[in-house]
């Protein structure tokens, strides 16, 4: 019995000492990203690839608004990884000491019109949105991509009156793809995940409204060594060539 109860304490102290069970030890971390929504396919893919970069790690992602994102993360939630849809929203997690460093630019994301398949409506342009009974939907003032749409509507001196402001860009898309709306603003990038579901339609004036994407690590991040290496996955070359490849252009 004494023998057993010998063996028992030098295996308590040799896990202690190796950290059994711990979710951190290497080769079992969890990684939480908050990202944008219109990162999804985006990221999804390179953190496949990350996943297979690395055996044993799990990455689990929150897609949504940027500032609902933000939100979160300010009252609480816990997340290795934000990536912004604008430098905006970045800020605001900056100013709450949220990040452990300055964040990097990855990417950046200009806005197109998404119609129905063939624009059956004919619009071709920005003002034509304007045309009466037609139902456009467009991201929230707050949304990165709603935030662009008004710098568009400034820019083109014309107001949009749409029927819905939407939380995230990939809502809007939603909107137009199941024919609740006529027209949505969305990312180049959304338009053409969307593929054949929808026509997009470019118009000069989103180049006054070019939203740019940064990435950063989190102060309550318990992985800071993962979150960095996962950063650099999106900066490196291979997920730079994931994001050029879904319409993303360089920052």
């Amino acid at each position: 019995m004494k023998r057993y109860k010998l063996f028992a304490v030098v295996m308590a102290l040799a896990c202690t000492l190796s950290a059994c069970g711990s979710s951190d030890k290497p080769g079992g971390e969890h990684l939480m990203v908050f990202a944008a929504a219109s990162l999804k396919s985006t990221f999804s893919e390179i953190g496949e690839q990350f996943t297979a970069d690395n055996p044993g790690v799990s990455v689990e992602f929150n897609f949504a608004g940027s500032s609902d994102l933000v939100a979160q993360l300010t009252q609480g939630a816990e997340a290795d990884v934000f990536a912004s849809a604008d430098t905006k929203n970045m800020d605001k997690a900056a100013k709450a000491d949220l990040l452990v460093a300055d964040p990097v630019n990855f990417a950046s994301n200009t806005l197109t019109i998404a119609v129905a398949p063939g624009n059956p409506k004919q619009i071709n342009s920005f003002r034509d949105l304007t045309k009466p009974g037609l139902a456009v939907v467009v991201c929230a003032p707050q949304v990165p991509c709603g935030s662009a749409t008004q710098k568009v509507e400034d820019a083109a001196g014309v107001t949009l009156a749409p029927v819905s402001e939407e939380s995230s860009v990939t809502d809007v898309l939603n909107k137009v793809t199941s024919g609740q709306a006529d027209a949505g603003l969305v990312y180049v990038t959304d338009a053409m995940s969307a593929g054949d579901k929808v026509t997009a339609v470019p118009f000069p004036e989103s180049a006054d409204a070019v939203n740019v994407y940064p990435i950063a690590a989190l102060e309550s991040s318990a992985h800071q060594e993962l979150a960095r290496k996962f950063i650099d996955a999106v900066t490196g070359e291979a997920g730079q060539k994931t994001l050029s490849a879904a319409g993303f252009a360089k920052p």
